[in-house]
C-alpha cells in the first residue's frame, strides 16, 4: 500500500525564481547526518534513513543508507547496507540506527555507526566492514568500540603517518577521541576526553546543564579532516536549536582553536549535521533540512552547498539555498543509465542492495528527473528501458519539464515479473542538452519496475538491439560489487511483444 505515497514530492522543488533547485538532493526518503566521502571519480554519500512515519513523535531509524554522484547533480541510490540487524548480537535491532561515517583503507570499507547498547540502554559506537561501498558489511567484531552515555556521532580520519583515529561525543556529557589500531576494528591505547567547556577551543559556553555545570558551545556531530597541514573539527554547536562551527588545531590531540559559526539553524530542523569535503576542485559543505514535505525536526533531508575558501583555508559563513550547487559534467544518454540515478522525483521509491537497485512503487502522476544529459547535435532518436511487470502502464519521455511535449511513449503490457527490454522509436530526435523527465500513467498503486535505461542515435538498433538484456558492468559497478540480472528473451516494441533471438 502507498500510504505515504503523497509525502515525497519534490515539485516546488524543481524551480524558484525561474532558477533549477536542487536542494534537498535526496527526494525518495528522508536522509539526516550526511556523511560524503570522496573515492576515485566518485563521491560517496552515506546517510542515516528517518522514517516515513515517527514512534511517538521521536526519531525512528531502522537502517542506513548510501548514495553516490560524479556530477553533483544526479544521485544514484546504491541501497540500504546496513540495518540494526547487522549488529543484533549487541545492539537494539530498531529505530536507533544513529549517525555515522565511512571510510576506505587497503581496499576494505569500515562503516562506524551509532546505535544502542542493548545491554544498557546507552549509546555505542560500532563498525561494519565490506569489501565495497554498497557492501555487503559484516560486524565482524560482534561488539561496541565503546559505549556509554553521549559516545554518538563518530568521525573518522587517517593521518598521514597512517595512524586512524575516531573522534565522538556530545555537549551534555563529553567529547572524546581514540586512536584506531591498523584492523580498524579495535581502538588503541584507549579513549582520551578533550575538554569542550574551553571557550577558547569551542566557543562560550550556553547556559548551564542540570547540575549547574556550564554547558559546553559543542553539541554534537562531529567531523574531523586535515587540510594543509591543519586539523578542523566541525560540528553542531549552540545547544538545541542547533548551527554550524568549526575549530582548527596544529596537532589531533590539541589545543583546539575556536573559528566561528558556518552555518546557522537548519530550516525547519533543531538539528543540523554534515561536513565538508573537496571533489574536483570544489568545496562543498553538507547538512540536514527539514524541508521536504512533511518534513521536520524528526524527518529530515540532505542538502549541500558549494563554497569558496579563504587564502588562510578559513571556512566563510555559508548561506541556505534551495538552488544548490550546479552540475560539474553531463550526463551521456547513449551509455546505459541507472534509473535510479535522479536529480528530482516524485511518488516513487527506490530499492535493492549490492546485487542490484531499481526504481519501484511507480503509479500514474509520478515522474523522475535527470538533469543536465546531453544528446548532441546528431540526437536520439531511440530509446530503451529495462523493466518487469506483472500489469499495464505507460512510459512517456519529455524534456524541460514533467508536463513538457511527449517525445516517445511505450505501453508496457506484463513481463511475467521478468526483467525485460522495452524500445521505442521519438516522435522527434533529442538533441543538446537537456533535462530529462520520465513520466507515467495508468492505474493501479505499481505499474511497473524500472531498472535502466539508454537512448541510441541510430534508429536501426530497434531491430538489431540483442534478445539478451544482460547489462554491460562499468567500473563502478565493479567497485560496487554489483551482479548483473538475467532476461527471459522477451522485449517489446513499440507496444508489441518479441520473443525468441
Amino acid at each position: 500500500m502507498k500510504i505515504f505515497k503523497a509525502i515525497l514530492v519534490c515539485t516546488a522543488w524543481l524551480t524558484v525564481a525561474g532558477v533549477q533547485a536542487q536542494n534537498p538532493v535526496i527526494c525518495d526518503r528522508y536522509t539526516p547526518d550526511p556523511a560524503p566521502y570522496v573515492h576515485g571519480d566518485t563521491l560517496y554519500l552515506f546517510v542515516d534513513h528517518d522514517e516515513d512515519e515517527t514512534e511517538n513523535g521521536y526519531f525512528t531509524m531502522k537502517d542506513w543508507l548510501l548514495y553516490s554522484t560524479v556530477d553533483m547533480v544526479n544521485w544514484t541510490y546504491r541501497g540500504t547496507p546496513l540495518t540494526g540487524e547487522t549488529f543484533k548480537t549487541w545492539a537494539k535491532t530498531t529505530n536507533d540506527c544513529w549517525a555515522s561515517q565511512c571510510i576506505e583503507r587497503n581496499g576494505k570499507w569500515y562503516w562506524y555507526v551509532t546505535a544502542t547498547y542493548a545491554n544498557g540502554g546507552y549509546p555505542a559506537i560500532g563498525v561494519a566492514v565490506a569489501d565495497s561501498p554498497a557492501g555487503p558489511y559484516v560486524d565482524k567484531i560482534k561488539k561496541p568500540l565503546v559505549k556509554g552515555w553521549g559516545k554518538i556521532d563518530p568521525t573518522v580520519m587517517i593521518d598521514d603517518d597512517g595512524q586512524a583515529y575516531l573522534f565522538y561525543g556530545n555537549g551534555n556529557f563529553g567529547l572524546w577521541y581514540t586512536k584506531l589500531a591498523k584492523s580498524m576494528t579495535a581502538i588503541s591505547g584507549g579513549e582520551k576526553e578533550i575538554n569542550i567547556k574551553d571557550e577558547s577551543a569551542f566557543g562560550p559556553f550556553k547556559g548551564y546543564d542540570d547540575n549547574n555545570n556550564p554547558k559546553s558551545n559543542l553539541e554534537e556531530a562531529t567531523w574531523l579532516y586535515k587540510r594543509n597541514g591543519k586539523y578542523y573539527l566541525e560540528y553542531a554547536a549552540g545547544g538545541v536549536p542547533e548551527h554550524w562551527a568549526y575549530s582548527t588545531a596544529d596537532k589531533i590531540t590539541g589545543p583546539w582553536t575556536y573559528q566561528g559559526k558556518v552555518m546557522g539553524q537548519a530550516d525547519n530542523s533543531f538539528t543540523i549535521h554534515g561536513g565538508s569535503v573537496e571533489y574536483k576542485g570544489h568545496h562543498y559543505m553538507f547538512y540536514h533540512n527539514g524541508k521536504l514535505p512533511n518534513g521536520g525536526g524528526y524527518k529530515r533531508a540532505t542538502c549541500v552547498e558549494e563554497f569558496t575558501r579563504f587564502e588562510n583555508d578559513s571556512i566563510p559563513y555559508i548561506k541556505f539555498t534551495t538552488k544548490g550547487v550546479e552540475p560539474l559534467q553531463t550526463l551521456n544518454p547513449f551509455v546505459e543509465q541507472e534509473a535510479e540515478t535522479l536529480n528530482q522525483s516524485q511518488g516513487v521509491k527506490c530499492m535493492g542492495d549490492y546485487t542490484g537497485c531499481y526504481v519501484t512503487d511507480i503509479s500514474a502522476g509520478d515522474y523522475l528527473k535527470v538533469r543536465n544529459v546531453d544528446f548532441g547535435e546528431t540526437g536520439a532518436k531511440l530509446f530503451r528501458a529495462r523493466v518487469k511487470s506483472t500489469g499495464k502502464g505507460n512510459l512517456m519521455i519529455r524534456t524541460a519539464s514533467k508536463s513538457g511535449a511527449i517525445k516517445g511513449r511505450i505501453a508496457i503490457e506484463s513481463t511475467n515479473g521478468e526483467w525485460t527490454d522495452v524500445t521505442c522509436e521519438l516522435t522527434q530526435p533529442i538533441s543538446g542538452v537537456q533535462n530529462l523527465f520520465f513520466t507515467f500513467s495508468g492505474t493501479g498503486t505499481s505499474l511497473f519496475d524500472f531498472d535502466c535505461w539508454q537512448f541510441y542515435e541510430d534508429p536501426s538498433a530497434i531491430t538489431t538491439h540483442t534478445q539478451s538484456i544482460t547489462p554491460k558492468t562499468s567500473s563502478i559497478f565493479d567497485l560496487l560489487g554489483r551482479k548483473t540480472k538475467q532476461g527471459k528473451g522477451i522485449r517489446i516494441v513499440n507496444g508489441k511483444k518479441v520473443t525468441g533471438k
